[in-house]
């Protein structure tokens, strides 16, 4: 036997994801033993050892399933020999369908109708000839929705638990977290239920095979994923892994419910309601092995035209799978060539011909801005750079704008983050400083304010600029933690006395020309330009809802005064999840210092009192030890002008999260989706803050529709 696979090597061959095939003739030895005649043809099929994990199995056994088949499906291949290391299979005359017609081309009336006989001939194999079905199977055997939510398991068991060490960062780069099958589970509904039967669950055209005499005119090869369950489920897989052209999806559909009430009526009941809900899960499964691949693809030969090749594939996943999965927003090409570049350089072992162009990710432009940190010099900042990619999945934060990788170096006690900003994002409230001249103006004045350090700004390739920060997590292998539902008493006294500290920034240094302007006035300004330039359909919108466009709301807000206070250093953006909580007396760290700004002390506070869960006991507590902390100057008068800075937020909010809810941008971040998700209640505190009412023409349940 070894001398008959080792001939393989000068005879016709094929490569599958899982098998390598070779056609090898019978020798009269061989031939006696499996009980056939010499030079017959068979197929020798070895497993691939480097192959990834890419696929669901309900059996380990493939030539029990062929044995199965035989008496229904007699032309299917049988198994003649099985060994760990190979099997032998009879071979199966006639070309495979992929080589007659390629994926996207239309399939021959007639060969269609065939094949979706051969899905209905397969409701015939009895049961009791099957091997036995996993303890996990749903019981009764005709249950659709239980079967689903098991397929849906298992592909998160066999396919994305497996490769989530190698690949998980790179998800959520992309924007996939770990749980997005178990949810998509979750969200399976009540469904038909139809008698269970085989499947074959891979009928693609490189596994179908048109025979040289017609009789039968296909034959379907490579059971091995096999399963039992809902004859829909066959349908749908088929459907979306032959890459049928769009117009002859309704032409198999009917074909296959015409062949299959031939054989087993009950399975086309509910075949218009159901049949979405396997294809949404066929696509949403698929978007892990398509990436994988293109991934790994990029390791075998890398060139730009490779990158830009796996890009495509990539982006094509991701789109098939984003409603299913519900990915709000799909990455840009550039976003996803960046991230399978970082994946690749991390690897760091292409091929010779790529290493050229892999060497670039370890080769990084300094920003002249910031001088090289002594203590992290430019060899750090390379090795931070090479263990970006493969940062797994647990160490990984995607948020609005930034995605953010935590690694730990050789030769450094703590671990670090290296912030990348997102490319494409358009943010609706403008930044006013660099984060890093923030960081380095806290730091450099000592104050009792708990904030990343900037240890490094650049550019790496492909024109990708970064920036390094300290970590400020408890434990690298644990999520930060973010007081989401409200600061703690201790975590509130921390927090305003970190914001009392920021008066002790020199904010000249960051903003020389802030004390020379009205805040307040500035503020408001500020709120009727990001109207001005929000996009038509989020001001069409916003008129239907009632809120005014900027003229009148200039108007509206022109009424309100408060009284001048000494500027000081401001964060700007004082959301739960820009604060982790810390084990010291200090209790938080505030990050994300992107929207800070010059000007009144009263706005941060207030602001993070409007974007934060707040019980009326603990913004008492925060006013009153902010006042007693600070001099009169900061804080005169702040009883009669907190409420206007508050109705300011209000109104601000109701723009922005109706903008984000009319062009889907920044949903799959957890503040932004708390914030959409209760858009009714803003929309109502909004024009009541303003004095205005909903128009008596407006739809009343489109606010609540949105949200």
């Amino acid at each position: 036997m070894r001398a008959f696979v080792g001939a393989a090597e000068s005879t016709q061959a094929s490569s599958g994801h899982h098998h390598r095939n070779h056609v090898l003739p019978l020798t009269p030895d061989v031939a006696r033993l499996v009980g056939r005649e010499a030079g017959t043809a068979v197929t020798v099929r070895i497993p691939r050892r480097d192959a990834l994990p890419v696929v669901i199995r309900t059996w380990q056994n493939e030539a029990a399933i062929l044995d199965a088949v035989q008496g229904v499906l007699p032309h299917a291949p049988a198994c003649l020999v099985r060994t760990p290391d190979y099997s032998l299979h009879s071979f199966v005359e006639g070309v495979p369908l992929s080589t007659l017609c390629g994926n996207g081309k239309p399939v021959d009336t007639l060969l269609m109708k065939a094949l979706t006989g051969l899905l209905a001939q397969m409701t015939q194999v009895r049961r009791a000839t099957l091997p036995d079905l996993p303890s996990s199977w749903p019981a009764g055997h005709s249950d659709s929705q239980a079967f689903l939510k098991t397929l849906t398991h298992l592909a998160d068991d066999q396919i994305r638990k497996p490769n989530w060490r190698e690949f998980g960062g790179l998800f959520k780069a992309l924007g996939i977290s770990d749980d997005a099958l178990v949810q998509l589970a979750e969200r399976v509904p009540a469904m038909t239920r139809r008698p269970y039967s085989l499947l074959h669950a891979d009928l693609h055209r490189d596994n179908l095979i048109v025979s040289y005499d017609g009789d039968p005119p296909l034959v379907c090869v490579d059971w091995e994923l096999a399963t039992y369950g809902d004859p829909l489920h066959d349908l749908a897989t088929h459907l979306v892994r032959m890459r049928y052209p769009d117009h002859q999806w309704s032409e198999v559909i009917e074909a296959w419910a015409g062949a299959m009430r031939g054989f087993r009526p009950s399975a086309v009941k509910g075949l218009g309601k159901d049949l979405t809900h396997y294809l949404d899960f066929e696509r949403a499964q698929s978007v892990y092995p398509d990436v994988m691949r293109a991934a790994r693809s990029l390791q075998e030969s890398f060139t730009q035209k490779s990158l830009d090749e796996a890009t495509v594939e990539v982006s094509r996943a991701l789109q098939a799978a984003a409603e299913p999965m519900r990915l709000r927003n799909v990455p840009a090409n550039d976003e996803i060539e960046r991230a399978l570049f970082r994946w690749l350089a991390s690897r760091g072992d292409g091929e010779t011909s790529g290493r050229d162009r892999i060497a670039k990710a370890f080769r990084w432009e300094p920003d002249p801005r910031l001088p090289e940190n002594p203590g992290f010099p430019a060899s750090a900042v390379r090795d931070a750079l090479l263990a970006e990619g493969a940062a797994p999945a647990h160490r990984v934060f995607k948020g609005t704008a930034h995605l953010n990788s935590v690694v730990r170096l050789p030769n450094m006690a703590t671990p670090v983050v290296v912030r990348r900003k997102l490319p494409d994002v358009s943010r609706r409230e403008p930044k006013y400083l660099s984060e890093h001249v923030v960081l380095r103006a806290i730091q450099e004045s000592r104050v009792r304010v708990a904030a990343p350090k900037v240890l490094a700004l650049g550019v790496s390739y492909p024109d990708d600029s970064f920036s390094i920060h300290t970590y400020v997590g408890t434990d690298i292998d644990e999520p930060p933690s973010h007081p989401v539902h409200g600061l703690l008493p201790h975590e509130a006294d921390a927090l305003v006395d970190q914001l009392c500290e920021l008066t002790g920034v020199n904010h000249t240094r960051i903003d020389p020309q802030a004390g020379d302007v009205d805040f307040h006035e500035w503020l408001k300004e500020q709120l009727v330009g990001l109207v001005r330039n929000l996009p038509k359909e989020s001001l069409e919108l916003a008129r239907l809802l009632g809120l005014p466009d900027e003229r009148r709301l200039r108007k509206i807000l022109s009424r309100h005064r408060v009284s001048h206070r000494a500027p000081a250093l401001l964060h700007g953006d004082l959301n739960p999840w820009n604060l982790v909580r810390r084990n010291d007396a200090l209790a938080l760290t505030i990050i994300d210092w992107e929207m800070a700004l010059v000007g009144d002390p009263l706005y941060d506070l207030v602001r993070h009192l409007h974007l934060t869960e707040t019980r009326p006991e603990i913004r008492e507590r925060m006013f009153l030890r902010w006042q007693r902390r600070l001099a009169p100057k900061y804080t005169r008068n702040w009883r009669e002008d907190w409420t206007v800075y508050r109705s300011i937020e209000i109104v601000r909010s109701a723009y922005i999260d109706l903008d984000r809810l009319a062009t889907g941008a920044s949903l799959d971040a957890p503040n932004v989706r708390r914030a959409v998700d209760s858009y009714a209640e803003t929309l109502a505190a909004a024009t009541a803050a303003l004095g205005l009412s909903v128009p008596p023409t407006a739809n009343p349940c489109l606010a609540r529709a949105l949200a």
